[in-house]
């Protein structure tokens, strides 16, 4: 085992305990969401800085649009761990949102085979199978522990909340590609920046959300 896979692991399980001690304490999450936030955008601003460079009307247009959206992202996220259900809730998309970016790891590096698309050219058709795999597995962990029920918009939510996971990933990877450089920081050892472990939450999360209250309704 490779010393870069061993402060991944590390950084992993400090990530999970981390993230279950979000939804323990509400300062905690609070305080949490503010700080992620604000990292995020600094390191949205560094990738974007390297694309658009002299361009400062483009560059501030996109920062912007940024804060908009991951503050729009943050009332989201604070307003649904204000009731029990819906903590639990925005628990369990994050969770799949995490399995899906798992399954994509293992199974592309363990697959690999043919590139997904040109714009992320490290993301295989394998590694997207492998991110609908592993969260449908984690759902079928939490309808067993009756944590979630059985039924079709479930799955469908599942699928939705896995595939904009992985749409924003492939996003924020073609940023970097356009940025020429391999992680928006180096603040987690083994992954990177802040904004390349929320990548794919930040876009999947909101939209499993929007996609379960549609189809419960």
């Amino acid at each position: 085992m490779t010393l870069e896979i061993k402060k991944r692991i590390i950084t992993s399980i400090f990530l999970v305990i981390f993230l279950f001690c979000m939804f323990v304490d509400r300062n905690f999450l609070l305080i949490s969401v503010i700080l992620i936030s604000i990292v995020s955008v600094f390191e949205f601003y560094k990738v974007i800085e390297k694309i658009v460079k002299k361009d400062i009307l483009k560059k501030y247009f996109f920062l912007i649009l940024f804060i908009f959206y991951i503050t729009f992202f943050d009332l989201l996220f604070y307003i649904l761990t204000l009731g029990y259900e819906t903590k639990l809730f925005i628990l369990i998309t994050v969770l799949i949102c995490i399995a899906s970016d798992i399954g994509g790891l293992i199974f592309g590096k363990i697959f690999k085979g043919k590139k997904l698309t040109k714009i992320s050219p490290n993301k295989t058709i394998s590694g997207a199978l492998g991110s609908f795999v592993m969260s449908y597995l984690l759902l079928f962990f939490l309808i067993n522990f009756n944590l979630l029920t059985a039924h079709v918009f479930i799955f469908i939510y599942c699928f939705f909340t896995s595939l904009f996971c992985q749409l924003g990933d492939i996003f924020f990877s073609y940023l970097k590609r356009k940025a020429k450089i391999k992680d928006t920081g180096n603040i987690l050892p083994g992954h990177g920046g802040i904004l390349d472990r929320i990548d794919g939450i930040i876009l999947g999360t909101p939209v499993g959300v929007l996609v379960f209250y549609f189809l419960a309704i």
